[in-house]
């Protein structure tokens, strides 16, 4: 049901997903996660809970100062005073009290009318302080109060009135700082997205004590509107763009740098690809700015195109060489059958048997090419075993037993101890059994075959002391069909399949030079075997 539904939704987006360039898909990545920061903080409000709390942090500050300075003026005093520490903390609140993730408070209300008038302490700090507090409201353009212990106010608007049951003056007679959110009557929207602000209807009240001599005998109350989001925005325009820029600048640096490492050495392969595959034009080499695996991509296809040009070449010429050794029994067949249809009734009988018996010949001929391109093509086809080893020693001493007896004088030279090799025995005991047979067709009475460890292979030499192969022919003796004993029924085949055989499992077959005689140098990989599994 599930696997239904999801192959529905994807059918459509298959049929209409459009083909993008790899650069384009980077560039709307990197442009995506460019923007999270700032779609972050548009919905979370970050930025404007931090302009928030600046506004409080810069309240705390001013009340520290105002509630120092009446602390110091208050008649009686024989000093400042501030709201003492204790272990817990800060008793006047940690710097930050407020969050605009929490419900403000309804709009503080109108202050009421009381009789009587306040004590003649507070009347003389209220005409001592207030010039400062005016001065200082108006630099700062913060609401500034000064209240007596029962909310009377002593200095600012409304003096003579009373603010008494807030919350906050009631903490600050107790002795402790209070900051709260308050929503403002007076709010009016001034800008087009202002209802994006959650900040803008609200004001930020801080009420602090005034100690003297322990004792709290007034309480300061400052209210301010937080900076507004916009507003904010606005101020800090310059910084905001400038980080702008820089990220926008560094998309494009690195779109560049991932276009010119990525991007465009892709789109140079892929059309140096389609050159190599219309049979004309090579892999470049992979461009400096490219990235490491760009590189080793470029090297993995030149190699490629190399062994594909390789094999081209193999097959044309292997083709011809077929064509060609094929062309000579074929057509000793069509003359014997053309001649023995043409005079079949003027022949006599020994004349009818030559030309049978030459037709048979070559029809063995083909026989015989066609076994050996099979042999050819399953050495060329030829898998390494993975698990393949043997004991050197032991396909040597058979062959050396099997053609002393034979009439052929085969020399040893093994060592006491021989690493085994990394192909399996039955093989290298055909590849070397035909190089003894070419030895003795080529007249050589003597054999020597003689193995060793030279870096980190196993070397075989197969030396005889036969006439040897004509300097003409040494560089040829590996090519298909090549044979100096075609009229011995040689097909020329024996040698490519032996270094088929061996490159299947890393080994290498080569002439080796000699005074007298042939010899040939065979390189087999040390067999690396597997530690026994513990008995549990």
């Amino acid at each position: 049901m599930f696997g239904g539904l999801t192959e529905a939704i994807k059918a459509p987006i298959r049929r209409f997903w459009p083909r993008l360039r790899l650069r384009t898909i980077l560039l709307v990545t990197f442009v995506f996660v460019a923007a999270l920061p700032g779609v972050g903080a548009l919905f979370l409000r970050v930025y404007e809970n931090t302009l928030v709390r600046q506004t409080e942090a810069e309240l705390i500050a001013q009340g520290t100062a105002l509630a120092a300075v009446a602390s110091a003026e208050w008649p009686g005093s024989s000093g400042p005073e501030l709201i003492p520490r204790v272990s817990n903390g800060i008793a006047g609140g940690p710097l930050s009290t407020i969050d605009l993730g929490t419900r403000p408070m309804p709009e503080r209300p109108e202050p009421a009318s009381v009789a009587g008038s306040p004590a003649a302490d507070a009347q003389a700090a209220a005409i001592r302080l207030a010039p400062l507090f005016d001065a200082t409201a108006d630099a700062t353009l913060a609401s500034i109060l000064l209240l007596a212990p029962d909310g009377r106010i002593l200095i600012g608007k409304n003096a003579g009135k009373s603010l008494a049951g807030l919350p906050e003056l009631a903490a600050a007679r107790g002795g402790k700082a209070e900051t709260v959110l308050r929503r403002r009557g007076d709010y009016r929207p001034e800008y087009a997205f202002e209802w994006l602000s959650r900040a803008s209807g609200l004001r930020i009240h801080h009420a602090r004590p005034v100690l003297v001599n322990g004792k709290v005998v007034a309480v300061l109350l400052l209210s301010r509107s937080p900076r507004a989001l916009f507003r904010g925005l606005y101020e800090d325009r310059g910084k905001i763009l400038f980080g702008i820029g820089a990220i926008f600048a560094t998309l494009v640096v690195l779109s560049g740098l991932l276009s010119r490492g990525i991007a465009r050495p892709i789109e140079m392969l892929s059309q140096a690809t389609r050159d190599v595959a219309r049979g004309g034009g090579t892999v470049p080499e992979a461009p400096h700015t490219a990235a490491i695996e760009i590189q080793a991509l470029y090297s993995d296809f030149a190699t490629m195109a190399d062994a594909i040009d390789r094999r081209s070449r193999y097959l044309r010429d292997f083709a011809h060489a077929v064509s060609h050794e094929f062309k000579t029994p074929l057509a000793g067949i069509r003359g014997a059958i053309e001649i023995l249809e043409d005079h079949h009734a003027d022949m006599d009988e020994a004349d009818r048997r030559r030309f049978l018996a030459n037709a048979g010949a070559d029809a063995d001929r083909l026989a015989q090419l066609v076994t050996r391109l099979l042999e050819l093509a399953r050495a060329d086809m030829a898998e390494a075993e993975a698990d393949a080893s043997t004991d050197v020693a032991l396909p040597l001493r058979r062959i050396a037993d099997a053609w002393t007896d034979r009439g052929l004088a085969i020399t040893l030279d093994l060592p006491e101890a021989l690493p085994r090799a990394a192909l399996p025995s039955t093989m290298l005991e055909a590849i070397v059994e035909s190089l003894v047979e070419n030895s003795r067709q080529a007249g050589a009475a003597r054999v020597r075959m003689a193995a060793m460890q030279a870096d980190g292979e196993i070397l075989l030499t197969i030396a005889d002391d036969g006439p040897g192969i004509p300097e003409a022919d040494r560089a040829r003796i590996f090519e298909p069909f090549f044979t100096s004993r075609r009229a011995a029924g040689g097909t020329g085949l024996g040698l490519p399949i032996a270094r088929s055989l061996l490159a299947s499992h890393g080994g290498t077959i080569a002439l080796a030079p000699i005074e007298r005689g042939t010899s040939f140098e065979i390189r087999v990989p040390i067999a690396q075997l597997q530690p026994p599994p513990s008995a549990l």
